[in-house]
């Protein structure tokens, strides 16, 4: 089925058009806080070099977290103002899953660095997902049995560093069974409060 997709969950910007079984990608693995600016400027891009409009495509798919709260909010926004307009369902593809199905099968801990000695961790046991967490670094103990998968190096982690691209495009198909007509149903994940809102 043809899709867009929008990944802006983290400091990397991942944008996907599936059209007529051919695949056409950008990725920038540092697109810092630029976001806003670069987003609908290469996804038009994108799609011109896809030759394909937004009415063609079956859904639209983002990551909706855990990650940059701003790049989660421009993400979702911008997917499900794109959904709304085009009258097409939506997928929604957490962060994790962007770094666990990266791995075909076993034991996986997607970890994202929160810095601070604190993690965004999801445990997934043969492609299923546990519940998403906030732990610090002693807690990670607890998953000493778990292959921890992470898209960059963490100080004082072993991790095997995997493909966000490459896992984002296998999570959607992979989840493509749980498309939803309901746009709202596209919600950010948020894992903990964002600094601001626990300094109140």
């Amino acid at each position: 089925m043809n899709y867009i997709a929008v990944d802006a969950s983290g400091k990397h910007l991942t944008l996907i058009a599936k059209k007529d079984g051919k695949v056409y990608e950008f990725f920038d693995s540092d697109c810092g806080v630029a976001h806003s600016v670069r987003l609908m400027p290469e996804l038009e891009n994108l799609l011109l070099k896809a030759d394909m409009r937004l009415e063609q495509a079956g859904f639209f798919a983002c990551a909706v977290g855990a990650g940059s709260f701003t790049g989660i909010r421009i993400g979702v926004s911008t997917i499900k103002a794109l959904a709304f307009a085009s009258n097409k369902p939506v997928l929604k593809i957490t962060s994790f899953d962007t770094l666990a199905y990266n791995v075909d099968s076993g034991k996986v801990l997607a970890i994202i660095d929160a810095k601070h000695n604190g993690y965004y961790v999801c445990p997934y046991v043969d492609g299923i997902a546990g519940k998403p967490e906030y732990v610090n670094g002693e807690r990670l103990a607890e998953y000493k049995d778990y292959l921890f998968v992470s898209d960059e190096e963490i100080k004082g982690l072993t991790t095997q560093i995997v493909s966000v691209k490459e896992g984002f495009k296998r999570a959607i198909e992979k989840k493509a069974g749980e498309i939803s007509s309901d746009i709202n149903s596209l919600v950010p994940l948020y894992v903990r409060k964002s600094q601001a809102e626990e300094g109140r």
